[in-house]
């Protein structure tokens, strides 16, 4: 049984899929749809930068999604691997927009288009350089929220991602996250500030979370072949209304990874296909789980050689 993982931000470089562009027509036209529906040429910002271009959130979230997007469409349609025969999919927070419209849930335009406003909202939910996020590496997260207990903090520090054993996120503002990583470097607990724009995914984000309530809502949804893996419940969803309120509720919720991936585990999935630039969360699920295999598929020579494993 096998399931295929999308990546989310944190994933992007500049010239992702440049060698899927060059080669093949059906992702040149998929860059073209993409800068059709933005009304701007998101196509030259990901093929050509800068990196300060990429790195805008409101860019970020929508170019990751093409390139995602292209790589499986080429997988699927020029190598004829058929990947909607995979048990599930699942996408680390944004990749959950790309697992649904490969599990042909979304439309590519409709994605494209709620991917760059929720990026928009997401950067304007809070002022640049309110925010902070910190991973916080070698800590379950009850210890983790013990910790956050132990301290005197006014502002907002909660758990954003699980993302594996001894990896979690922490959201919040800047002067509370700073608080608890001081605290952590007394005790000699490792806390890395993360180079993100905004804090995600924690309370911050509620007024993302409102602007993203009407246009997900009045966005047409279908019920998704296979099934997704919710990041709120990590657990398996494929009705329509259901996924529609999770994908709302997903902006300020945490991004349960670690649960999704044990979860398709537990459900007999012993096999991970990873699609979309970078390797984070194929080192995330070896982190998780060692034993199962792990494919990244990030170059046509990688499909080439999944192909002929």
């Amino acid at each position: 049984m096998f399931s295929i993982i999308f990546p989310g931000q944190g994933s992007q470089f500049v010239g992702m899929a440049k060698e899927f562009y060059k080669k093949h027509s059906l992702v040149k036209n998929i860059f073209s749809r993409a800068d059709e529906a933005l009304n701007f040429n998101l196509s030259n910002i990901i093929l050509s930068g800068p990196i300060s271009e990429i790195n805008l959130t409101k860019n970020t979230q929508p170019a990751i999604f093409v390139v995602s997007y292209s790589i499986f469409s080429v997988m699927k349609k020029e190598f004829n691997i058929d990947l909607n025969q995979a048990n599930y999919f699942a996408g680390h927070s944004l990749g959950e927009y790309s697992a649904l419209t490969c599990a042909n849930a979304l439309q590519f335009e409709d994605a494209v288009c709620l991917l760059y406003e929720r990026g928009k909202s997401m950067q304007e939910a809070v002022p640049s350089g309110k925010g902070a996020m910190l991973a916080i590496i070698g800590l379950n997260e009850e210890e983790i929220l013990e910790q956050i207990n132990s301290i005197s903090i006014n502002g907002t520090c909660e758990i954003a991602n699980d993302n594996s054993p001894g990896q979690i996120v922490i959201s919040g503002d800047k002067d509370s996250i700073k608080i608890l990583q001081d605290s952590l470097k007394k005790k000699s607990i490792r806390g890395i500030i993360l180079p993100v724009s905004a804090p995600f995914h924690c309370s911050l984000m509620e007024s993302a979370e409102e602007k993203m309530s009407q246009k997900i809502t009045e966005s047409l949804f279908k019920d998704p072949k296979p099934s997704i893996i919710s990041n709120v419940t990590a657990k398996a969803e494929n009705k329509v209304n259901r996924i529609k309120k999770l994908l709302i509720k997903q902006i300020t919720s945490k991004v349960k990874w670690r649960e999704s991936i044990e979860y398709m585990i537990n459900h007999g999935v012993n096999e991970f296909i990873e699609i979309g630039p970078g390797k984070v969360l194929s080192g995330l699920v070896k982190r998780i789980n060692k034993d199962v295999n792990v494919f990244n598929i990030n170059s046509i020579d990688d499909i080439t050689n999944y192909k002929n494993k």
